[in-house]
């Protein structure tokens, strides 16, 4: 089974993984890796995506293999599918932390193993599962009854966090300045998923209005990495798109979202993620249990 994207998972799926994170989260054990070599590629940075895997790697008896962008130049020192056809030899299960999602495509063509979106142009599925784990946790709702207010840029995390809520029948909500949304791809299979399991979409441009019976209000850095040089412009064009104090206090019962790293002062106001509604760290740290589950589960099909 390879999880390029998140709807890979089917809503099934996507339950029985978060429904197991809270069992190893509370201690249960198991060795699915022992004797199994994972080799993480890395293009971008990591800090709480490296950890995560690791630390699950780690528990469940396998043997967690790192390779930096200097080491390995996918695409320019050494063509991708041959890289792959190497990594499928040696190795049991590749994990990919890429800039562009074509290299990951490419990558599982050629792949005789399983293959895992560390983080990619297009999605960040292993961001989406931890957050589903964050939002079951600290809601106990079911997921149809969870609507989340997303505001800020409509990248990589928002669409693949938008395909695992409406593939389970819940409710989200981008507020992002006009043309910082989704794509016509992704509105046409953001419909798709609505009318296959009764989700709800909906796009705002006043965050005011956005958060209102929201329970999980979620932002995100207002420029990805590989956008550096938008940054002046973006900070301009989303100035009114922060998460602060005020906003929170429109929805007292919302909890608050952020995959991080965050920029203070910029998406949030200062010291947001110690607020009393912020979930974030939690949210970080379940990255490790949803990422458990997830090899667990790839290893037990």
């Amino acid at each position: 089974m390879n999880l390029l994207n998140i709807t890979d998972l089917k809503p099934k799926q996507i339950r029985k993984i978060i429904e197991k994170s809270l069992d190893f989260k509370k201690g249960f054990k198991t060795e699915s890796l022992k004797g199994k070599n994972v080799v993480l590629l890395f293009e971008k940075p990591s800090l709480r995506t490296k950890l995560g895997f690791f630390k699950a790697i780690n528990i469940l008896g396998g043997l967690p293999i790192y390779f930096g962008p200097e080491e390995i130049g996918m695409g320019k020192r050494e063509p991708i599918k041959d890289i792959s056809k190497v990594v499928s030899r040696m190795a049991d299960i590749a994990i990919l932390r890429t800039y562009s999602h074509s290299t990951i495509e490419e990558f599982s063509n050629y792949s005789n193993i399983p293959v895992i979106n560390a983080l990619s142009d297009l999605e960040h599925p292993c961001q989406a599962l931890g957050d589903l784990l964050t939002i079951y946790e600290a809601t106990s709702l079911d997921f149809k009854d969870i609507k989340i207010t997303f505001i800020g840029d409509g990248n990589n995390v928002a669409r693949s966090l938008s395909h695992a809520i409406l593939s389970l029948g819940g409710e989200f909500i981008i507020c992002t300045p006009e043309g910082y949304g989704f794509d016509e791809t992704h509105i046409t299979k953001i419909k798709q998923l609505e009318n296959k399991y009764g989700g709800k979409f909906h796009i705002e441009s006043s965050p005011e209005e956005s958060v209102k019976n929201s329970n999980i209000i979620y932002t995100d850095v207002w420029a990805s990495m590989g956008q550096e040089k938008e940054i002046a412009e973006r900070k301009i064009i989303f100035k009114n798109f922060q998460v602060n104090e005020k906003l929170l206090s429109l929805s007292q019962e919302a909890l608050f979202m952020h995959d991080l790293p965050a920029h203070p002062g910029e998406e949030i106001s200062e010291n947001l993620l110690e607020h009393p509604q912020s979930i974030v760290f939690e949210q970080a740290e379940n990255r490790v249990w949803s990422q458990v589950s997830l090899l667990n589960q790839i290893f037990l099909i």
